[in-house]
C-alpha cells in the first residue's frame, strides 16, 4: 500500500469507523433512557449494555491519562502517508473545539467524558440490563 490515494481511502474509512463509535456511545446512551419509556426491551440486553459501557469507560480512561485514542493516532499516520494535514490532539477534542468551544482546554474534554461516563455508569442502576 504506497499509493497517496489508498493511505488517503483508509484513512477515511477510519474517520468513519470512529464516527460510528461516537454515534454509537452518544446515541446508546440516549437509546437507553428512551427505550426505558418506551418500554423497549432491547436496551436492557446485556451484551449491548456491556459494549456500551466498556466503550465509554475506554474514552474515559484515555482522557484520565492523557493519551489519544489510536484510532486518531492511526487516521492520522495515514493521513500523513497520504501527503494530507493532519489535526493535533484527539478526534472529539479536534471537532468539538472548531463546532462548540473554538480552543476549550483539554480538562474540559476530561470533565465531559467523565460526566458521560458516569451517566452511562448510572444507567445500568436505572435502566437495569437484563441477560
Amino acid at each position: 500500500m504506497n499509493s497517496p490515494v489508498l493511505y488517503a481511502l483508509a484513512a477515511d474509512a477510519l474517520l468513519v469507523l470512529h464516527v460510528l463509535f461516537v454515534v454509537f456511545v452518544v446515541l446508546g446512551l440516549v437509546a437507553i433512557f428512551v427505550g426505558k419509556f418506551l418500554s423497549w426491551r432491547w436496551v436492557r440486553n446485556h451484551w449491548f449494555r456491556l459494549t456500551h459501557l466498556v466503550a465509554i469507560g475506554i474514552v474515559v480512561l484515555q482522557s484520565w491519562f492523557g493519551l489519544i485514542c489510536p484510532l486518531t493516532i492511526w487516521e492520522m499516520d495515514l493521513r500523513a502517508r497520504a501527503g494530507q494535514a493532519v489535526y493535533e490532539g484527539s478526534f472529539i477534542a479536534h471537532w468539538l473545539s472548531d463546532l462548540l468551544y473554538y480552543h476549550a482546554p483539554p480538562w474540559v474534554f476530561v470533565v465531559c467524558y467523565t460526566v458521560f461516563g458516569t451517566l452511562v455508569v448510572g444507567s445500568w442502576f436505572w435502566v437495569r440490563p437484563r441477560r
